[in-house]
């Protein structure tokens, strides 16, 4: 079990502000990060793995200080972005050579294990310069593993992976999850965040803009109407008596479905079953409209 906390922390490169002031905590478990490009991300998790010092702030895993110890890295996985490698290695001697930077007992061993399980056996002989993107991202991903790190740091990992490559990455890092290792990703997939994530951490301009798991976000923006769709036994019946009671911000008739704003997440939710009541309508569907990771993430880089 183990804690990252990045507190009160900048990093500037020249006058180029790349992370700005950012405090939040990741721990066990699966974190999704979250920006558009050139937000910080890469930045931010360059300093979580210790390859980058903070320019203010600090940042610690388990109160430990992580840039410059040696003892913090053991304990520390990284998959970075970038597909520089070395080309001219096979698979299985970048997987040694990472085990035996780490001064491994058995760094055959080690390598093997974590070929195995990234399913790269039958490349591991063939040069790294030979491998597709996705197989790169895989090998990488296998030297991350070698020491079987508490924390594991992902930038972009599933660029380049086929569907099955995809779904065994999730399959991967739901176990790693669930082992109680602390495991944050980065990714534009939006899906795969939203499938995989308990928690999400979005960075815009450098600055943290929103922390937690994503309905709980959208439920905080009482400055943006919340959008549902309704089916039921009488819509246009419905839709009357939603207007006649004056809590909704907006109500159209869309085919068979109702579409709905509401001010409030609580409020409405209180209020539908009654107004519906009253009306002796039934209500055969209410499904949010604007609650997916993907409205949210939207919600707030526009914001």
């Amino acid at each position: 079990m183990a804690t990252l906390e990045v507190t009160a922390c900048s990093r500037w490169y020249g006058n180029v502000v790349a992370v700005n002031d950012i405090t939040m905590t990741i721990g066990p478990g699966i974190t999704g990060l979250l920006g558009p490009n050139g937000a910080g991300k890469s930045t931010l998790i360059h300093m979580l793995a210790g390859f980058l010092p903070p320019s203010t702030g600090t940042v610690t895993l388990d109160g430990t200080t992580i840039w410059k110890n040696q003892d913090v890295y053991r304990t520390i996985g990284l998959v970075p972005e970038r597909e520089a490698t070395y080309d001219f290695l096979t698979g299985r001697q970048l997987a040694v050579a990472s085990a035996e930077l780490h001064g491994l007992p058995d760094a055959g061993a080690a390598a093997a294990k974590a070929v195995a399980t990234v399913e790269m056996e039958d490349a591991q002989d063939r040069k790294i310069g030979e491998y597709s993107k996705g197989m790169k991202q895989r090998i990488k991903m296998a030297a991350a593993l070698v020491h079987d790190p508490a924390v594991l740091l992902l930038d972009e990992p599933f660029n380049g992976m086929d569907p099955r490559q995809r779904l065994h990455l999730i399959a991967l890092l739901r176990s790693m999850g669930a082992e109680g290792r602390t495991v944050l990703f980065s990714s534009h997939i939006l899906e795969e965040v939203e499938q995989l994530a308990h928690q999400i951490e979005v960075v815009v301009a450098g600055r943290h803009a929103a922390s937690g798991d994503y309905r709980e976000i959208r439920r905080l923006m009482t400055d943006r109407p919340h959008q549902y769709t309704i089916t039921s036994s009488d819509n246009r019946v419905l839709a009357s008596a939603l207007v006649a009671d004056g809590s909704t911000a907006g109500v159209t008739l869309d085919g068979d479905v109702l579409r709905v704003q509401a001010t409030e997440f609580l409020p409405f939710a209180q209020l539908l079953p009654r107004v519906a009541r009253d009306a002796d309508v039934r209500l055969y569907e209410v499904s949010p409209a604007d609650e997916s990771l993907e409205s949210v993430f939207s919600y707030l880089v526009a914001s």
